[in-house]
């Protein structure tokens, strides 16, 4: 994904509407950037912890996500939807990623559904925090992430959305999903419109 100062086409014709985040008031969320999915967040690596140091910068609390599942398995329909891919907790594969360097202040969020929100204290600790705002990272740009996205949205936050720091198995579903929520749903931002957008 290119990092220029504004999302790269394809998405420039759909972008209807524009906003900076407010350092203030803002969280950076960043999904299931973890072992089972290194093959899809390795090339997102650069503008993703450019995103992170941003905002960290920026005093913007860091929130990691981080997807399991745990014995006994519940059935739900994600489960049935992926019987063979389930990532189970307690394996190399639910770590997260090493390169993401979670600090101690960071909050990890451990979900067993698409949405951040789902089962468990998310929205409770970011109105705590006085956040108003999220910024969404990582992957599956077509799952996680866009249903974090939707989820925060109708929640009442006022929803970011990074088209160089999030990734998923294919370019068409990546541009899909980002066109729709452009349309409706998030404001659109990448690495280097936040260093702008945050004055660094």
């Amino acid at each position: 994904m290119s990092s220029s100062s504004s999302p790269p086409p394809p998405y420039k014709k759909y972008i209807t509407r524009h906003r900076n985040p407010n350092p203030k008031t803002t969280a950076l969320l960043v999904i299931d950037m973890q072992n089972h999915f290194s093959s899809l967040a390795t090339p997102i690596l650069k503008p993703l912890t450019s995103t992170i140091t941003t905002c960290r910068h920026a005093a913007v609390p860091v929130i990691f996500t981080r997807h399991r599942h745990t014995t006994p398995l519940t059935p739900t329909p994600l489960t049935e939807w992926w019987p063979n891919d389930l990532i189970m907790d307690n394996t190399p594969a639910s770590k997260l990623l090493p390169s993401m360097d979670v600090r101690e202040e960071d909050m990890v969020v451990e979900k067993d559904t698409y949405s951040a929100f789902r089962g468990t204290r998310l929205e409770e600790v970011l109105r705590e925090m006085g956040v108003e705002e999220v910024i969404v990272t990582g992957v599956m740009t077509n799952l996680c992430c866009e249903t974090t996205a939707r989820e925060a949205f109708v929640r009442g936050f006022r929803v970011f959305f990074s088209t160089d720091a999030t990734a998923t198995s294919c370019e068409e579903m990546q541009v899909a999903t980002v066109v729709n929520l452009a349309y409706g749903f998030a404001y659109l931002v990448d690495c280097q419109s936040l260093k702008h957008a945050f004055g660094l």
